[in-house]
């Protein structure tokens, strides 16, 4: 399928489910929109994709929203070996199937991994990578910069309970108190202030897309670590960074590193964002992604 057909054969605005099989796995895709194809790639690993899903986007973008393996419709890895080069090449399989040329990929935190390692992977195959809310590395390092950022969110919101709960409920999440689906989606309900700049502001169509918070755990998948901070000045493809401010998880720290590190890089912060910026400042978050499409197709 050509990237024409393929953007005339989807609706804007309706995502529709497709998959493919990639060495006996499979793989689960949504398509919704029109324009440039962006791939985009959850975070986690184990968010479902509903949380990335972005309307506004899709009006520029034809939205290729992956169910990365393991998560959702997707199979699980028959040897639970996942790492990030399986992860980026399941994305690139993708990209191939339904005959991309040089398309953007969005990768939301551990989404964001995977972006690196695909731009490190198939160098010349992406036409821009967008790195959101992301690091450049998943250790033991990351986790207690994680834990750092939030005993500041506790102390930026003292007044309110539910801060200090969101922070038990980060250490039970890393503690492997959360062994299963039921009990991951309790803790995120918990986390979920921690994810925002102002969790007490957001609108109110944020109960719908909190309610829609889906996860999947394998319970065969394998620990791994992760850094690729040493080779981030060889990546050569055009990239845009965005970050929250009081971003907990992959915060300005990593955004700036990455910056400074990849050639052909722009940094966006969201003041006094979190991470989340796609749901709790949508229209500022699409129009610098569209802003970027822009500059690079040109």
């Amino acid at each position: 399928m050509s990237e024409s057909q393929f953007q005339a054969s989807n609706g804007a605005f309706s995502p529709v489910m497709h998959e493919v099989v990639i060495d006996d796995v499979r793989q689960v895709y949504h398509v919704a929109g029109e324009g440039p194809i962006c791939i985009v790639h959850s975070g986690g690993p184990g968010f479902h994709w509903g949380y990335m899903r972005m309307p506004l986007l899709e009006k520029t973008m034809t939205v290729i929203y992956l169910e990365p393996i393991g998560t959702g419709h997707s199979d699980n890895l028959p040897d639970g070996d996942y790492n990030m080069s399986k992860y980026a090449y399941f994305a690139h399989k993708v990209a191939e199937h339904i005959g991309a040329h040089q398309p953007f990929f969005l990768g939301h935190s551990h989404g964001g991994f995977v972006g690196l390692q695909y731009a490190l992977d198939y160098p010349d195959e992406l036409g821009g990578l967008i790195l959101y809310s992301s690091a450049p590395c998943m250790n033991q390092e990351l986790g207690m910069e994680q834990v750092q950022q939030l005993e500041i969110f506790t102390q930026r919101w003292a007044d309110r309970p539910e801060a200090l709960d969101a922070k038990n409920a980060w250490m039970d999440m890393i503690t492997g108190k959360a062994r299963d689906r039921d009990a991951v989606l309790k803790v995120l309900r918990r986390l979920m202030p921690a994810f925002f700049g102002n969790y007490w502001e957001l609108s109110e169509e944020f109960k719908e897309w909190q309610a829609g918070l889906d996860f999947s755990v394998d319970p065969n998948r394998k620990p791994y670590m992760w850094d690729v901070r040493d080779v981030l000045n060889t990546i050569q493809t055009t990239t845009l960074i965005l970050v929250g401010e009081y971003d907990f998880n992959c915060g300005p720290r990593w955004a700036k590193e990455m910056d400074e590190k990849i050639p052909a890089s722009q940094l966006v912060m969201f003041e006094q964002g979190g991470h989340m910026n796609h749901v709790e400042t949508p229209q500022e978050f699409v129009k610098a992604v569209n802003d970027f499409v822009s500059q690079t197709i040109k």
